[in-house]
């Protein structure tokens, strides 16, 4: 048994057992969120999720889909067309996180403003007291 980025290799098998920090760290990343929650509703593009997922770069959409699909949460389709078309689903595994990571984005967006509220606050209070 040999320890590698925080996962337990067993044998000539190679399974991994990752430990729930790092399960948490790939579900609960910062562009993991919204494609999960837009897969999860059903088949989905790369260009929908560019546009769906506010923020992210081409290079960063590709690596969290390849990391998503490599860890069971995404299934990826490619159809044999030209140009080739790939659709992006929920796992099983992945449609069982949905309501918590709707309950999750639908916090945040409650308290979004009292969260930048409290930031601003918290800046103007240690920004004299550092001076």
């Amino acid at each position: 048994m040999s320890q590698g980025n925080n996962c337990v290799t067993i044998g000539a098998a190679q399974a991994r057992a990752c430990t729930v920090r790092e399960a948490l760290d790939r579900v609960g990343g910062k562009w993991s969120i919204g494609i999960l929650v837009a897969a999860a509703r059903g088949p989905v593009r790369f260009t929908e999720l560019e546009r769906e997922v506010e923020g992210i770069s081409r290079r960063m959409l590709t690596l969290t889909l390849r990391n998503l699909e490599r860890d069971g949460l995404l299934h990826r389709k490619v159809y044999p067309t030209v140009p080739p078309r790939v659709e992006y689903t929920a796992t099983p595994m992945a449609l069982e996180l949905y309501e918590s990571l709707v309950a999750l984005t639908d916090w945040a967006e409650r308290h979004r403003m009292a969260i930048g509220a409290a930031r601003a606050a918290y800046d103007r209070e240690h920004a004299t007291a550092d001076d």
